[in-house]
């Protein structure tokens, strides 16, 4: 029996790796550490052939960094949910048109033209239509922290330390967070990660998945990240701090004497929900110098917070199970009740509101000015009850790749040995040779693939694999 395990310091892997063979049957057992992971039984017609292939197994594992190590002695990485205690709210119930529930408490949300979708503890993520019809189900290995799109892309950050990209049929992971790091929440902006912790910490992590820079904060409680083109603004217990998104260089430090639990950001002003005392508020901060630029009072503590286009409207939620509405300027125009918990995240698109709750609701609130007046004068809809169908198919992660010899209108691409690393790089022609997003746990030295969806990726000189992927023969 062989026992490796691969913790890489400042790096995203914290898994094992154990062999055993009994007669002619070779055992595999994978996963990260702490768990139990997956477990692979191959029988071989003699002893001899059984031990060779262990041995092979073994081999290929310690080059790629692997180490004997004892079971037990590393722990599982850390895990910290949000934990607050939801109450009713007191104020005339909002105008929800339909409402989802998911099954467990939810922190992940995204909603574009096509769909909405919501992630929840249990590591289930659905996609919603905007009239309200469950069409997709995917199942993660562990709990949902957030929901974040980069141009074609959808990841969604878990537990478990990785980032799953949900933009194919197959989720597969795209990176892998330190093991030492736990995460409170994620943003990603042109393939650059950006990972806020509970230590008060933030991390950024490359387009390859590699280590890029990390910082220590001045407070903890990280709950707010966010990320644009030039800067990663990192919330914490004792304000928000502008990193350069390159090197990791500090801009501006804003002490806000609030503790910021949720981050939003426009195109020139980011937006921390807070928390002091009872009550909390909405702080937007100018982008430039960090200057407080307007304050969104509320009446409870600030656990999401939103903008529609611009900034014209602030939208929050706060800990009593109400969501407001603000102009730009700071001026409250209305407050209302959930109906079905406190807002962990919400969005805004086309005069609709989208929350998801801590019971575990993905909710669409009408916040039209005529939906709002009526729902203020006592007159909301009677929302529709969303159910997912039995029949669903769930989908999940998956390191098995089909293979093909048929290369059709496909792009190949080829794993290539670079240094210690395994880079992906363009076969086919007609692209510039630039290095690929591709799954780590799929990628085998020398071996080629066919990818039915590759877009270049911007600034970083790289491609995406996304869709489907197939092993070449």
């Amino acid at each position: 029996m062989a026992y490796l395990e691969l913790s890489e310091d400042g790096g995203g892997s914290h898994k094992f790796y154990e062999v055993t063979v009994a007669g002619t049957r070779v055992t595999t057992t994978y996963g990260r550490i702490g768990e139990a992971g997956q477990t692979k039984v191959t029988d071989f017609p003699t002893e001899a052939k059984a031990h060779a292939a262990a041995a092979k197994k073994i081999g290929e594992k310690t080059r790629k960094g692997y180490a004997p190590a004892v079971r037990g002695v590393r722990q599982r990485r850390a895990i910290t949910h949000r934990a607050i205690a939801s109450t009713r709210s007191t104020a005339q119930q909002a105008p929800v048109l339909w409402r989802f529930d998911s099954g467990a408490a939810a922190f992940g949300i995204f909603v574009d033209g096509e769909r909405c979708w919501v992630g929840n503890q249990r590591g289930d993520v659905y996609t919603v239509t905007h009239s309200g019809t469950v069409t997709g189900r995917f199942r993660l290995p562990e709990g949902v922290k957030c929901i974040v799109a980069d141009d074609f892309w959808i990841y969604a950050g878990c537990d478990d330390g990785r980032v799953y990209d949900l933009s194919g049929k197959v989720p597969r992971a795209a990176y892998e967070i330190a093991a030492d790091v736990d995460i409170y929440w994620l943003d990603i902006h042109d393939g650059v990660l950006g990972v806020s912790d509970r230590a008060g910490g933030v991390t950024a992590i490359d387009y390859e998945d590699e280590f890029q820079w990390s910082r220590n904060g001045v407070g903890d409680s990280a709950w707010m990240v966010r990320c644009d083109e030039n800067s990663v603004y990192h919330g914490h217990s004792k304000g928000v701090d502008r990193y350069d998104a390159q090197d990791g260089t500090p801009v501006w430090r804003s002490s806000l004497g609030e503790q910021v639990l949720f981050g939003w950001q426009e195109a020139h002003s980011v937006y921390a929900g807070t928390a002091r005392g009872s009550r909390g508020s909405v702080i937007r901060l100018a982008k430039g110098d960090g200057r407080t630029e307007a304050v969104y009072q509320c009446d409870g503590a600030v656990y999401s917070c939103a903008t529609s286009p611009g900034g014209r409207h602030v939208f929050a939620g706060d800990n009593h199970s109400s969501v407001y509405c603000f102009d730009a300027s700071g001026e409250r125009l209305w407050k209302l009740g959930t109906g079905c918990g406190s807002a962990f995240s919400m969005q805004f698109l086309d005069d609709r509101l989208y929350i998801v709750t801590t019971d575990g609701s993905l909710a669409c609130i009408d916040a039209s000015e005529a939906a709002i007046a009526a729902a203020r004068a006592g007159s909301v809809p009677q929302p529709l009850d969303v159910k997912a169908a039995a029949s669903l198919e769930v989908v999940e992660p998956s390191v098995t790749l089909e293979t093909t010899t048929d290369v059709g209108d496909g792009v190949v691409v080829e794993c290539v040995k670079d240094g210690e690393r395994l880079r992906i790089r363009v076969v086919s022609s007609g692209y510039e040779s630039w290095n690929v997003q591709f799954p780590k746990d799929i990628r085998e030295p020398g071996a080629r693939y066919l990818v039915e969806g590759l877009r270049s990726a911007g600034r970083g000189g790289f491609y995406r694999a996304y869709g489907e992927i197939r092993r070449l023969l």
